[in-house]
């Protein structure tokens, strides 16, 4: 194992911060319902990890809440968000 300044072993990489989680998907349309607990905005890079196999990072390229287009979310909202890969509810959504 890798070993940080502090000396303490490193047992996993660097995922970002825990920002929020898959609520919903919409398969037909590849848009994921985000709940969060952090702020987040329209630029911004988020990594969803989740299931066996996905991890993934994008940039957020637009958000909605109600089918109206946000420039950011604030702690406790839900928004929907054009995924690039396939998700599940309760995947992790975490900010690099």
């Amino acid at each position: 194992m890798p070993k940080c300044e502090c000396g303490t072993e490193k047992t996993e990489k660097k995922e970002g911060k825990l920002i929020g989680k898959i609520t919903h998907y919409f398969d037909n349309i590849s848009v994921a319902v985000i709940e969060l607990s952090s702020p987040l905005k329209v630029g911004e890079t988020i990594r969803i990890i989740g299931g066996e196999t996905t991890d993934f990072t994008q940039t957020v390229d637009s958000m909605e809440i109600e089918h109206q287009k946000i420039k950011k979310a604030k702690k406790g909202d839900t928004f929907g968000l054009k995924i690039k890969e396939k998700v599940r509810e309760g995947y992790k959504v975490y900010k690099i």
